[in-house]
């Protein structure tokens, strides 16, 4: 898969960035070779390969699995900049 100059121009558009016409298509290069190497990746026989969360062998702690309290809303709200009773009040982030 090849991208040209008006997919990367609606990949920016649809991102919300402002791309310059020579960013364009330096732009058009960079993405080509990103997909690339994708598809090179795609390559590899991973068959028999057991997914991984982490190049790290480990284990996740597990804790007890117990009911409690809530601990003391008045301590956790301490610090709160702005509060609706035991709430944390945030400004709204959709219109």
């Amino acid at each position: 898969m090849s991208l040209d100059k008006a997919t990367v121009r609606k990949i920016a558009q649809l991102a919300r960035l402002q791309v310059t016409e020579e960013a364009e298509q330096a732009m058009v290069g960079e993405l080509n070779a990103i997909l690339a190497f994708v598809e090179q990746l795609n390559q590899v026989d991973t068959a028999g390969v057991p997914p991984m969360t982490s190049v790290v062998e480990m284990r996740l702690r597990m804790r007890a699995d117990e009911v409690t309290e809530g601990g003391d809303p008045e301590a956790v709200l301490a610090n709160a900049p702005e509060r609706a009773g035991d709430f944390f009040l945030v400004p709204k982030v959709v219109g």
